[in-house]
C-alpha cells in the first residue's frame, strides 16, 4: 500500500522539545511519532504506531515459535488479587490507585502476575494441561516520581509479559530456556545489542533472574562484566570474601586512643598515620578502617527501624543495592531525629564496641541491628569508632571483639573487584533494561492457591516463570542506537515504510513518474511513503526524509524525463542515479 505525505497526519518540527533529555525523545517528537500529554505520558501518532506494531509483530512471531499463546487482560484491575499476594501494600506510592462509585479499590496494573495466575486456576486443574505459556502485550502504569527520557522512563508504557506454568521444577527450566532463547532471537532481529546479566528479582520474587541490558551511556542501570564471561547487574553482584588465616588469640588487644577532630574517614587516616604509625612501616589507608553507616528503614506497616552497616572505610553505600537488600522497606540515610532517639551511638565516632561492651547488635545495649559487609570476616582487624567523642579503637578484631547480626551487600561495586565465579576482575558499564526473565517458582501460585493434580492424583502447587519485554522502551532504544545527527534511521524490519519516494521540484514529469513508480511498488507488495506535496522545495522534503527515518529513499527529479531516478541509501549515505525500471530490484 502507499501513503501520501500530503494526507498523512504528521507535522515535523525544526526545533527540539524543551523537555527532551535524550535523542530518542527529541527525534520521535520532532518527526511526529509521539506527542507529550503529561509528564511520562505520550500519545502515539500514525508513524509511531506503525513502528510500534512492527516491533510487536516481531515479538509475536518469536512468542509463537516459543509455544506461547496470546491473551489480553484489562489494565484496570481490582484490589483483591494484589492484596492476596501482599503487593497492594508492597507497591506503596509506586502505583495508581482509584475507587469506583461504590468505594471499591482498583489499580492501574503495573504488572499482571496475579490475574494470569487466577485465569489458569479458573480453567486448569490437571498436570495434563501443562506446560502452558501465555502472554499479552498491554499497557502498564507506574507512578514514577521523576519520569524522564521520553519513552525510556514513563508512567504509561507497553510491555510484553509472558508467564509459564509447569508442575515440576524441571518443566520450569525448559519453559524458562524457551523464553530466554526467544528473547535472544527478538533482540537479534531488532538489531539491538544486548548483554544477559544476573539480576535481582526485586518485588517480583523468585529464584533465577536475568536481565537483558542494552549497553548505552544513557542507561539507568550499572552492570559489571569480566573478560571471563561473568555479567551481573550491580544489585545482584556478590562480594568475594577475603580468606583470613590468622589465630586471633595472637593478635594484640584492642586499644582506645584519642582521635580529636576526626569525624571522617580521611581525617582519621591522616591522624592515625601522624600519631599512631602502622607496624611494619606501612601507611594506614581507608581500607584499614571500619565505616559504620546508619540507615533508616521504613517498613510497609509504617514503622521506622534504624540499622547500622559496617563496611571497609574505602567503600561507600550504594543506595540502589541497599534498596534491594532491604526490600520492600524504603531506605534512606538516618536523620538527626534518628540519632536523638539513639543516644548511645555517637555520631562521627560510631563503632560496634566500646570499653563498656558491645554497642551494636540486637543483643547490645542499643538493640540496633548491625549488619556487616562480606569483607568484614572473622580475623580481620580494624580502626573504628569507640562510641566516645573524639576517640577511636585500634585493632578491633572481627569474631573476637565484635560480631554482626548478619551480612548485607550494600557496598558500591568498583572496577577491578573480583568476579564471584573466579573469571577475573570486573569492569563497570551502563545499560538500559530491555527485557527480564524470572523463575518465579511457587510464590504466586501458593498465594492464590493454584494447584493441579499430578500423575498420582495428588494436588501439587504449580511453578511459574515470568518474562517481560518493554515494547515502547525497545522502540526508544532502537531510535537511540540507530539515529544520526540528521534524524531517525530505522532498521528495515521495523521501519514505518519499505521505501520513501520523493517527487522533487515542480516539474509535472517528475510527479507523473513518481506516481507511476509508487503504483508499481505498491503492486509489488511494497509499503510506500510518497512525498507528493506540490508546493515544497526539494530541501524541505529531503530534510523531512532524513528526520522520518525510512532507510531507502527514491528521488524523482531532474532525470524524470529520461526515466532516471536517484536512489538514496540513508544508512550508508550513498546516492546514485538508476533507471526507474531498476528501483524494485535495487530495493531487494
Amino acid at each position: 500500500m502507499s501513503t501520501r505525505l500530503s494526507q498523512l497526519f504528521v507535522r515535523t518540527l525544526r526545533e527540539d522539545p524543551s523537555d527532551a533529555e535524550v535523542s530518542s525523545h527529541r527525534l520521535l517528537v520532532r518527526a511526529g511519532y509521539i506527542r507529550r500529554q503529561a509528564p511520562g505520558i505520550f500519545s502515539w501518532l500514525p508513524l509511531g504506531l506503525k513502528v510500534r506494531r512492527k516491533v510487536e509483530n516481531v515479538i509475536r512471531d518469536e512468542m509463537a515459535r516459543a509455544g506461547a499463546q496470546e491473551v489480553l487482560f484489562p489494565a484496570l484491575l481490582p484490589r483483591e488479587p494484589y492484596e492476596a499476594t501482599g503487593r497492594w501494600e508492597e507497591y506503596g506510592d509506586g502505583i495508581f490507585r482509584l475507587k469506583d462509585r461504590k468505594g471499591a479499590d482498583y489499580l492501574l496494573a503495573p504488572t499482571h502476575e496475579e490475574v494470569f495466575t487466577l485465569l489458569v486456576k479458573d480453567l486448569y486443574n490437571s498436570y495434563k494441561d501443562l506446560p502452558l505459556s501465555i502472554y499479552q502485550i498491554q499497557d502498564k502504569y507506574r507512578d514514577e516520581a521523576r519520569p524522564r527520557a521520553g519513552l525510556l522512563r514513563g508512567r504509561e508504557f507497553s510491555m510484553k509479559d509472558a508467564y509459564s506454568f509447569d508442575y515440576t521444577d524441571a518443566g520450569l527450566d525448559v519453559s524458562y530456556q524457551a523464553q530466554r532463547d526467544a528473547y535472544e532471537r527478538i533482540f537479534t532481529r531488532l538489531g539491538l545489542e544486548y548483554v544477559i546479566v544476573q539480576a535481582d528479582a526485586g518485588a517480583m520474587g523468585g529464584s533465577r533472574s536475568e536481565e537483558f541490558l542494552h549497553p548505552t551511556p544513557i542507561g539507568e542501570d550499572t552492570f559489571v562484566r569480566s573478560a571471563g564471561g561473568y555479567a551481573a547487574n550491580v544489585e545482584a553482584f556478590t562480594t568475594v570474601p577475603p580468606i583470613v588465616d590468622v589465630d586471633v588469640a595472637t593478635l594484640p588487644p584492642a586499644k582506645v586512643l584519642p582521635s580529636p577532630g576526626t569525624p571522617t574517614i580521611q581525617t582519621l587516616v591522616d591522624l592515625a598515620n601522624a600519631e599512631y604509625p602502622k607496624p611494619g612501616g606501612f601507611a594506614w589507608t581507608a581500607a584499614d578502617t571500619l565505616k559504620n553507616v546508619v540507615l533508616a528503614l521504613t517498613h510497609l506497616d509504617g514503622t521506622r527501624e534504624v540499622v547500622v552497616v559496617g563496611l571497609p572505610g574505602d567503600r561507600d553505600v550504594d543506595l540502589k543495592r541497599a534498596e534491594v537488600a532491604f526490600a520492600p522497606a524504603e531506605v534512606e540515610a538516618a536523620t538527626e531525629a534518628d540519632f536523638v532517639k539513639h543516644p548511645l551511638i555517637v555520631k562521627g565516632y560510631i563503632g560496634p564496641w566500646s570499653a563498656l561492651g558491645p554497642v551494636l547488635g540486637e543483643e547490645s545495649a542499643t538493640g540496633i541491628r548491625y549488619l556487616l559487609d562480606p569483607r568484614v570476616v572473622d580475623g580481620t582487624d580494624w580502626i573504628t569508632g569507640a562510641n566516645e567523642d573524639e576517640k577511636h579503637v585500634f585493632g578491633l578484631v572481627a569474631g573476637r571483639d565484635f560480631a554482626g547480626d548478619g551480612w548485607v551487600e550494600v557496598a558500591a561495586v568498583r572496577a577491578g573487584d573480583p568476579a564471584p565465579d573466579g573469571s577475573g576482575p570486573v569492569e563497570l558499564a551502563r545499560g538500559m533494561e530491555i527485557g527480564h526473565v524470572f523463575q518465579l517458582g511457587r510464590k504466586y501460585a501458593e498465594a492464590l492457591d493454584l494447584k493441579v493434580l499430578d500423575e498420582n492424583g495428588k494436588l501439587v502447587t504449580v511453578t511459574m516463570g515470568s518474562y517481560g519485554i518493554g515494547v515502547t522502551r525497545i522502540l526508544a532504544a532502537i531510535a537511540e542506537t540507530t539515529a544520526d545527527d540528521k534524524g531517525l534511521l530505522w532498521p528495515a524490519e521495523i521501519a514505518p515504510f519499505d521505501v520513501h519516494v520523493i517527487a522533487a521540484g515542480r516539474d509535472e514529469a517528475a510527479f507523473d513518474l513518481a506516481s507511476k513508480l509508487v503504483d508499481d511498488l505498491e503492486a509489488a507488495g511494497k509499503d510506500v511513503l510518497y512525498d507528493d506535496r506540490p508546493k515544497l522545495g526539494p530541501g524541505v522534503k529531503f530534510n523531512d526524509a532524513e528526520l522520518l527515518g525510512v532507510p531507502k529513499i527514491v528521488i524523482v527529479g531532474r532525470g524524470a524525463a529520461d526515466g532516471i531516478v536517484e536512489f538514496w541509501d540513508r544508512r550508508s549515505g550513498d546516492r546514485s542515479d538508476i533507471p526507474v525500471a531498476d528501483v524494485l530490484a535495487t530495493l531487494g
